[in-house]
């Protein structure tokens, strides 16, 4: 039986409000039997188009508060309702009945999941974006991308605890 095609979905935005802020980064960790991969669009290639590119042929969304946050926000600004097109499972919930509480670096922390990027969270996020925009801060773009790729890399494994 071939292996299900999984997505790992974490967007990071300039804000909290779909109506005034945008869509920086679209991580995306594709995961396939043995072999995983990450996608991430940025900037002007956040597109609809884009997204439903990336995950293609997926069988599975995982996200973290993503049905409260990323897929509305991806619905309000792009247009497109992942929820609705691609079978979706919220790893929040997931926690919640494991009594595991507070956002996703804070349940790393108590399941022992390790990152490098310590020091970043999602208000850092919008500073190092707009250092890149307004500085053409290189390395603050790159340090974001890091920090998405923890994001959705850090999804996968938390799926393995909650759900193996």
């Amino acid at each position: 039986m071939p292996s299900e095609l999984e997505a790992y979905l974490d967007i990071e935005t300039t804000g909290l409000s779909p109506s005034n802020c945008e869509i920086t980064v679209v991580g995306v960790y594709l995961h396939n039997g043995n072999q995983g991969w990450c996608e991430q669009l940025v900037g002007r290639d956040v597109t609809a188009q884009g997204i439903l590119e990336v995950v293609k042929g997926i069988d599975i969304m995982y996200t973290y508060n993503g049905s409260r946050f990323d897929l509305p926000f991806i619905h309000s600004a792009l247009g497109i309702n992942l929820a609705v097109t691609f079978k979706h499972r919220d790893l929040m919930y997931d926690c919640w009945n494991n009594n595991l509480k507070g956002g996703l670096k804070g349940v790393e922390r108590q399941l022992g999941i390790k990152r490098k990027l310590t020091d970043v969270d999602g208000l850092e996020a919008v500073k190092l974006w707009w250092r890149y925009i307004d500085a053409f801060d290189q390395e603050a773009l790159d340090t974001l991308l890091e920090y998405n790729r923890e994001d959705v890399e850090n999804l996968k494994v938390l799926k393995e605890i909650l759900l193996t």
